[in-house]
């Protein structure tokens, strides 16, 4: 797992989690890397400080294979099952749900679907907020 800082075209900073720098740029160049605060797909990598683990403070990273891994992947997949077990599923039709719910078309309601990466950048353009739902591990297989 790499972590970095990034950045949208608005300067939001914020961190995201990549299997590899690899992983990073494939979801760059597809526009689906979102700011959490303003939903711009124009998202890079951030100039960052080095992340040393310091000893007086007693914190260190986690790696792939620390015991917390599985707690931390109960609790995404839990958030993840509580996400889509409360909102509706709109399937491809996600960017046009999420157009009419903005615009107050439709009733507001939690929803989620797929969007391809054009109709995310274009809902991030027009300042409609959504974000991706976390990617699992098994759901990689």
């Amino acid at each position: 797992m790499i972590t970095y800082t990034l950045s949208c075209a608005a300067g939001h900073r914020f961190d995201g989690w990549f299997r590899s720098a690899d992983a990073f740029e494939d979801q760059r160049v597809k526009g689906v890397l979102t700011c959490p605060d303003c939903g711009s797909a124009s998202v890079d990598k951030a100039i960052m400080a080095p992340s040393v683990a310091r000893r007086d403070t007693g914190r260190m990273p986690v790696s792939a294979g620390h015991p917390d891994q599985a707690t931390i992947l109960a609790a995404m997949r839990a958030l993840k099952r509580k996400l889509m077990s409360e909102a509706e599923n709109v399937g491809d039709r996600f960017a046009e749900e999420a157009r009419k719910i903005h615009f107050e078309e439709a009733d507001p309601r939690g929803i989620y679907g797929q969007a391809t990466p054009d109709e995310a950048r274009a809902l991030a353009e027009e300042g409609i907020p959504f974000m991706p739902l976390p990617d699992l591990p098994e759901e990689q297989n």
